[in-house]
């Protein structure tokens, strides 16, 4: 049986869902956050295409039990459907950046991830 899992009603909830979900191990939750083709740059200089892919490169990575911090969204830029929402990480090494994309319920999911480039 698949579980609930709580929808990002604001593009800005993928973050915090995302952080919840990867501390607590749930791989398959994080999956649930992207869309059935969604595209994740990760590992560093490859890509990985796919929920069912995503999910198992989170199985992996969640094995190690990383603990992620939450970090402040910078402003969400929206338009109409496509929202772009990103983050500086804690340490100001680079930025994130997700492409997100409302859903016909209202509730948003990441299209294309960008989880960590370096600006210096």
């Amino acid at each position: 049986m698949n579980p609930t899992y709580d929808k990002a009603m604001r593009p800005e909830d993928l973050t915090r869902l995302f952080v919840e979900r990867s501390n607590a191990g749930d791989a398959a939750g994080v999956a649930e956050l992207y869309e059935p083709d969604a595209v994740l740059a990760y590992p560093p200089g490859s890509q990985t295409a796919g929920r069912e892919a995503i999910r198992e490169l989170w199985e992996k990575v969640l094995a190690g039990r990383p603990r992620f911090e939450p970090e402040e969204p910078l402003p969400t830029l929206i338009l109409g459907d496509i929202a772009l929402t990103s983050t500086p990480p804690k340490d100001g090494a680079g930025a994130r950046a997700q492409v997100v994309r409302r859903q016909p319920d209202g509730s948003w999911l990441r299209i294309i991830d960008q989880p960590e480039f370096v600006t210096r």
